[in-house]
């Protein structure tokens, strides 16, 4: 005597929320690896953008706009706003979203823009190399 049933087997469950786990898995690595991406284009974008005024500051006042105290460069919130405040009039260039801060630095005669979000440090010199 055969009987039928009209549901699912508890195998059959467990190896779909199986495979949907594995799915979510691979989906959420790919995110993270996105947002870093898409991060770390946004402050190389905003670098290059403090290097044109480093230019613009150079032609203006004869020197290269430097943070540095003692030699090092920190980066921090007040190092960051002061970039924007000195070398960009203001504007909002580094965004707060993104999570990098930023310095500038003495370098080989010319400047050095770090930014770093804790793990990670991107730097841009004055000849337009990047560095990581």
């Amino acid at each position: 005597m055969t009987t039928r049933t009209s549901g699912f087997s508890l195998i059959e469950v467990l190896v779909v929320v199986a495979i949907i786990g594995i799915l979510s898995a691979v989906g959420l690595v790919s995110y993270k690896g996105y947002v870093s991406a898409s991060k770390t284009s946004a402050v190389k974008s905003a670098m290059q953008t403090i290097s044109l005024a480093q230019s613009e500051y150079y032609s203006n006042e004869g020197s290269y706009y430097i943070q540095e105290e003692d030699g090092i460069c920190v980066m921090n919130s007040t190092t960051s706003n002061n970039i924007e405040t000195n070398l960009m009039g203001g504007g909002d260039v580094i965004a707060e979203n993104v999570g990098y801060e930023m310095c500038t630095e003495t370098s080989g005669g010319g400047y050095l823009i770090r930014a770093s979000d804790g793990t990670t440090t991107i730097t841009l010199d004055y000849n337009g190399t990047w560095g990581e």
